[in-house]
C-alpha cells in the first residue's frame, strides 16, 4: 500500500512539474520555417496570435482555420534546427511538427517552383574527412563507410545516444504515414503560381511530388558535380540544410513530422547562376499558401 501511495505521490509531481514547464497545454500543430522570407504568408494566415519569447526565438501561438498552432522560425541550418525544434516541443504541447520552405532540387525530373514532399530526410553531410594515401582517399579502418565516396568526404549514418547501451545508427527519418496519406488526399489538385510579384514566370506549372528522398546538410549546396552525387547515392529529390534535424529530433521526441519543400533553385544544377534570388519568394509563397491548406483541412 505504501509503495502504491508513493508511486501516485510521483505520478502527481511528475504531471504537476511537466505542466509548469509549458508556456500553455493546448495541443499544437508546430509549424516551423527556416528563415524570414518562408513565414510572411503563414504569419498572415495565423489568427488570434500572442507571441511567446525564449531565449531569443519568437513563437507565435494562434489559430490557422480552427486548428491551434505554434509558429515559429527554426533559423538557418542543422544545430539551429534542432535546437528551436527541441525548444517547441519542450514548452508547447506539440502533436506533430509540419515545415515549409524552400529547398534545392536534385531529381532533373523535378523543376523551380515544384513542391516535393519526401517520404523520409537523410543527414547526407554526416561524414568521414579523409586522408590522401597513394593517390587514393581513404576511411580510416576502425569506421564504416556504408555509402560510395565524394572525394575525400565518406557519409556516414548519424549515431543517436541510446543511454548506456550502443547507439543507435540511422539515415533515413521517416515522415508520419498518417501525415502523408492525408497530404496526398488534401493536395490532390493544389493550384500553384508560376509568377513572382515582379513577373519574373515561370515556362510550366508547378506540380506537387509526394514521396521519394530528401537530403539535408549545414552547408549551401551549388555544385553540379556534388548534386549529382548525391542523386546516384541517396536518390534524392531536393537538398536543404533543416529538414533532416527537424526529422532527428521529430524521431526521438517519437512526434510526428512532415516536410514541404518547394524548389527556389536547382542545387548548382541550373545553366547559369544560381536561382535562388529569382525564386525564392515565389517557391516559398507556394509552399506557405499550400501548408496553409493542409492544416485548415487536416484531421
Amino acid at each position: 500500500m505504501k509503495k502504491l501511495l508513493t508511486f501516485f505521490i510521483s505520478l502527481i509531481i511528475s504531471t504537476v512539474t511537466f505542466a509548469q514547464s509549458k508556456i500553455d497545454t493546448t495541443s499544437r500543430i508546430a509549424i516551423v520555417c527556416a528563415f524570414q522570407p518562408e513565414i510572411p504568408e503563414l504569419r498572415a494566415a495565423l489568427k488570434d496570435a500572442q507571441l511567446h519569447t525564449i531565449n531569443r526565438t519568437e513563437f507565435y501561438t494562434g489559430k490557422i482555420g480552427d486548428k491551434e498552432v505554434v509558429l515559429f522560425l527554426s533559423g538557418m541550418s542543422m544545430v539551429n534546427a534542432a535546437m528551436t525544434t527541441q525548444m517547441a516541443l519542450d514548452h508547447f504541447n506539440i502533436k506533430n511538427i509540419i515545415f515549409s520552405g524552400v529547398a534545392g532540387g536534385i531529381n532533373q525530373n523535378l523543376n523551380i517552383g515544384d513542391i516535393s514532399v519526401p517520404d523520409q530526410w537523410g543527414q547526407y553531410l554526416e561524414s568521414i574527412m579523409a586522408r590522401q594515401t597513394n593517390g587514393k582517399f581513404v576511411a580510416p579502418a576502425f569506421l564504416k563507410t556504408p555509402y560510395p565516396n565524394f572525394g575525400m568526404m565518406f557519409p556516414q549514418d548519424v549515431q543517436i545516444a541510446n543511454g548506456n547501451q550502443a547507439p543507435e545508427e540511422k539515415f533515413w527519418f521517416k515522415v508520419d504515414p498518417n501525415l502523408m496519406a492525408q497530404a496526398k488526399e488534401i493536395l490532390a489538385k493544389p493550384n500553384l503560381d508560376r509568377c513572382t510579384a515582379d513577373n519574373h514566370c515561370l515556362s510550366h506549372t508547378p506540380k506537387v511530388a509526394f514521396g521519394g528522398n530528401g537530403v539535408s546538410g549545414q552547408s549551401f549546396m551549388d555544385n553540379a558535380d556534388l548534386r549529382q552525387f548525391v542523386f546516384n547515392t541517396f536518390h534524392a529529390n531536393v537538398v536543404d540544410m533543416e529538414s533532416a534535424a527537424i526529422g532527428h529530433v521529430a524521431y526521438v521526441n517519437n512526434t510526428p513530422f512532415i516536410v514541404f519543400r518547394a524548389l527556389s533553385d536547382l542545387a548548382g544544377g541550373g545553366a547559369g547562376e544560381n536561382e535562388e534570388s529569382t525564386f525564392i519568394q515565389l517557391a516559398a509563397k507556394n509552399s506557405s499558401q499550400l501548408v496553409i491548406q493542409y492544416v485548415k483541412a487536416l484531421k
